[in-house]
């Protein structure tokens, strides 16, 4: 495994699992003119909790505008020669974060640990409903269709997405070099019982799908292929020949993305 890209013999080394609600951030990265995103959080409450500025974070992983995470992980490298006292920094970073952020654990690593590089399985997940519009608090993590939407026929084209396909049509803007073939482990529509609230509608569905690693838009593409599919824009069979990335069919409906949420990501 590469060292990590900050090794140095004084450094502390730590692993922190966050999870955020992204409705009301352009995505992780930090970016220029004061736009929130989650990084710029952490980064402020971590100068914050720690009095300097001698430290870095790393992120497993980015995720766009108004997408949420249940589970990630960050990477930081903090430069201190006072031993970090783990139980207390968490309760502390907690007690500063904003309330749309949430650190849930913090383990210690080592100088050879690299967050990006280390082999993973990510499972996204994506909420939405149709029929009866839903309650507008739901709109932070769930996706509302006006069209009556074939479920049935949804679930059935969400388990051929399993395997290993050249996935150039759900690859956003690919070019000669892009590596567009990969696995995924599994890939299921199922009424939705993961999150619920009193003011949730009384029937959601969530597309689930797990594997190594996904494209820029990848999921997005793939929902928004099986909104047209439920909508029955598309056939079972014009739905299959995207699978082949030799045909190069381009789709251009990406959902929306406060529907997606990274829900679990785990080192293997």
């Amino acid at each position: 495994m590469n060292p990590g890209p900050f090794a140095q013999n004084n450094r502390q080394f730590f692993l922190i699992k966050l999870q955020y609600l992204g409705f009301r951030f352009h995505g992780w990265q930090k970016q220029p003119n004061n736009i929130p995103t989650v990084e710029r959080m952490v980064l402020r409450t971590l100068r914050y909790v720690f009095d300097h500025s001698n430290f870095k974070v790393l992120a497993a992983g980015r995720t766009d505008a108004k997408v949420s995470v249940n589970e990630t992980w960050i990477e930081l490298f903090l430069d201190d020669s006072q031993e970090l006292e783990v139980d207390q920094f968490l309760a502390d970073f907690n007690q500063n974060l904003p309330s749309d952020i949430r650190a849930l654990e913090i383990e210690k690593t080592d100088k050879d640990f690299n967050v990006i590089q280390a082999p993973k399985i990510k499972e996204y997940i994506y909420l939405f409903s149709h029929r009866e519009k839903f309650h507008p608090f739901c709109a932070s993590m769930m996706v509302y269709m006006k069209s009556e939407l074939d479920i049935k026929l949804m679930q059935t084209a969400a388990r051929l997405f399993e395997g290993t396909h050249n996935f150039w049509s759900y690859t956003y803007k690919p070019s000669e070099t892009t590596e567009t073939t990969s696995t995924i482990e599994s890939c299921y529509i199922e009424k939705n019982e993961l999150f619920t609230a009193n003011f949730f509608p009384e029937k959601s569905f969530v597309f689930r799908v797990t594997g190594a690693g996904f494209k820029r838009h990848q999921i997005r593409l793939m929902m928004g292929m099986l909104f047209d599919l439920g909508m029955h824009k598309f056939s079972l069979e014009e739905f299959i020949e995207t699978l082949d990335g030799n045909k190069k069919i381009h789709l251009s409906h990406i959902a929306p993305p406060s529907g997606l949420m990274l829900y679990k990501s785990e080192f293997t």
